[in-house]
């Protein structure tokens, strides 16, 4: 331990994350206060009573020795604290499937009137045997009045490169949003150590946030782009080619409304400057706004469909949380990508820009096309509205194109016409027994454009025209506002017996069974349970309700609707399994040309430029 800050050059890995309004106030996620002690969000500290505790064992404010020393090459770390009083320092190290290990316990004095209350304790020993790689956090049990205001991980190992990152936001229509990401970024960047490598693009695709600033809203650091409306694949692409044009080394896609602690950027920014592969890429979490709380996915694969990794992890829970770190320690497998919301990433290992899907299926293909080196990192993660509640026609839609253009266009997808069309038997068999037919229609219509062939998404990269069609078709599944007194069906909170959830799907519930509309029964589901396949059973009726329990919409009962999708289907599976071997011929040719830069720039109208320099030192 020492408290001499000039002998050697520090470089701050990891700063403490803290509960912040609008993003996420679950105190538990970032430090554990127990006893005597006290957090004060505004000043960003802890202040303690004699026999106080913080434990900073949480996934905002671990430290993962395993990532940094694999992905880094790491060989030097210390802990720093700055403060005031006398507490014991706890230090523990998890690893894979064992005990874990308390690699310090000391009395420590934090003492204002030498180096400003700073210590900083040595854990170089940490990073080699005969201690075992995993996640490091600390603790402190106060011995006196006391207070704790900073706390660093860091180390005197030299970054690799100085990344150029350009943020490239992409908006349509959510001015208030993306006026508010602006400002936030400003602020951070005031006093961000990385500011100097940093820039902020926002592609506009709605050609509206001009008119909703002024001089003072757009700042040096941020730039605004108007676009062509060509969706999140066009936006971001245009995000990625500004990129490309102001010379930056690494780009990072983000949503509009940035609902992230800016402090994941410089975490981001850190590792990518340490790695030692140059491919590196991080890709950043995502809870939804409903369970700030847990994990919707810290990172996803993809094979026939998405597979969310660690979905409902409870990050509260202490052993959970760990578990679920150390395994996203692990290398990615083959099949792994990041979504949009947060990825940051080289533009020199960029081959292939996005594929014209307009939105949804455009990350998945991104990662699945381009070698990146994609890392995950805790405590960077996205805000987001729930996927279910998203749900809609037109997200059921979008999401069976891409999926099935991804095993078309990428050879390491290939598996075969039968289980490229299973992949769509599996979206139809998901909705025909909730009774869900306008989604059914807008899957039949996904089936049939894929087998129009490749040309489809070039001549629709706007989407305008299928929006408008699918639109039009939904009726009975689009939300309504719920009025006072509206009498619901009782709510089905579990499922049925397995019996009977058996015998309904020998029917297709219901739909070979005559007279079913009446002998099924009538159910009201809440939003959380739009997914759940087992509440289903049995219903002839389903009212949804969303999740502030103001909207719903009522699907029903129809063997017309029902066999009519099916008869449809199987048309449209006759014709794709026919045209096959074309399509994928077509599809993997056409890629190309899709995902080119050429093509791009010509889409979107862009001038081929000649980047200005601005080389990450490497």
């Amino acid at each position: 331990m020492s408290h001499d800050t000039q002998s050697a050059f520090y470089t701050t890995l990891q700063s403490l994350m803290w509960p912040e309004p609008g993003i996420s106030t679950e105190r538990d996620l970032y430090v554990r206060i127990n006893g005597a002690s006290a957090i004060s969000v505004s000043k960003r500290e802890v202040q303690f009573v004699p026999s106080g505790i913080a434990d900073f064992g949480t996934w905002f404010n671990l430290f993962n020795t395993e990532k940094w020393k694999r992905e880094c090459g790491l060989t030097d770390l210390s802990l720093a604290l700055t403060g005031e009083g006398t507490f014991e320092l706890s230090i523990m190290l998890a690893a894979r499937e064992r005990s874990w290990e308390n690699v310090l316990t000391e009395i420590i004095t934090l003492d204002p009137s030498v180096d400003g209350g700073l210590l900083r304790i040595n854990l170089q020993h940490i990073l080699s045997e005969p201690h075992i790689d995993g996640v490091a956090f600390f603790s402190l049990k106060a011995m006196c009045p006391g207070k704790l205001t900073d706390a660093r991980w860091e180390s005197r190992d030299t970054p690799k490169r100085a990344p150029k990152l350009n943020l490239a936001v992409t908006t349509f229509k959510r001015e208030e949003a993306v006026i508010r990401t602006i400002k936030r970024f400003a602020t951070f960047m005031e006093t961000s150590p990385v500011a100097a490598n940093m820039h902020l693009t926002v592609t506009d695709n709605g050609r509206t946030v001009a008119d909703h600033l002024d001089g003072s809203d757009l700042p040096d650091c941020v730039s605004l782009v108007p676009n062509e409306n060509l969706g999140g694949a066009g936006g971001f692409t245009r995000g990625l080619l500004e990129t490309r044009d102001r010379g930056d080394t690494h780009c990072l896609f983000m949503d509009d409304d940035a609902a992230i602690h800016m402090e994941s950027l410089e975490r981001t920014w850190l590792f990518l400057a340490y790695a030692t592969d140059p491919r590196t890429a991080v890709a950043g979490a995502m809870m939804t706004e409903t369970h700030r709380w847990a994990i919707w996915e810290n990172g996803a694969q993809f094979n026939g469909r998405c597979l969310p990794l660690h979905m409902g992890t409870d990050l509260r829970k202490t052993f959970e949380m760990v578990d679920m770190e150390l395994e996203a320690s692990l290398p990615v497998k083959w099949n792994f990508y990041a979504g949009w919301w947060f990825f940051a990433f080289p533009v020199d290992t960029v081959d292939h820009y996005a594929f014209p899907f307009f939105v949804r299926g455009d990350d998945v293909s991104f990662s699945l096309a381009n070698d990146f080196n994609t890392v995950t990192l805790n405590g960077v993660v996205s805000i987001q509205e729930s996927f279910t509640e998203k749900e809609s026609p037109l997200t059921w839609y979008l999401d069976l194109r891409s999926h099935m253009v991804h095993h078309l266009t990428l050879p390491k997808m290939e598996i075969g016409k039968w289980r490229v069309l299973k992949t769509a038997a599996w979206f139809l068999l998901r909705n025909l027994p909730r009774m869900h037919y306008e989604t059914i229609e807008a899957i039949n219509l996904a089936l049939e454009d894929v087998t129009r062939g490749p040309e489809f998404f070039d001549t629709n990269a706007d989407l305008a025209k299928r929006r408008a069609d699918i639109k039009a078709l939904t009726v009975n599944e689009a939300w309504k506002p719920l009025a006072s007194g509206t009498p619901l069906p009782p709510h089905r909170e579990t499922y049925t017996p397995f019996w009977h959830r058996t015998m309904m799907k020998f029917t297709l519930n219901g739909l070979l069974v005559p007279g079913f509309t009446e002998l099924g029964s009538k159910i009201l589901l809440h939003a959380s349970q739009r997914g759940h396949m087992g509440v289903f059973w049995g219903a002839s009726e389903i009212t949804n309700l969303n999740t502030d329990r103001d909207k719903f919409y009522t699907v029903r009962h129809s063997k017309i609707k029902g066999w009519k999708g099916i008869s449809r289907f199987i048309k449209a599976s006759i014709a794709f399994l026919s045209e096959y071997d074309s399509l994928k011929s077509r599809y993997r040719k056409a890629y190309n040309e899709y995902t080119g830069e050429t093509y791009w720039r010509k889409k979107l109208n862009m001038s081929q430029k000649i980047p200005m320099q601005r080389e990450a030192a490497e």
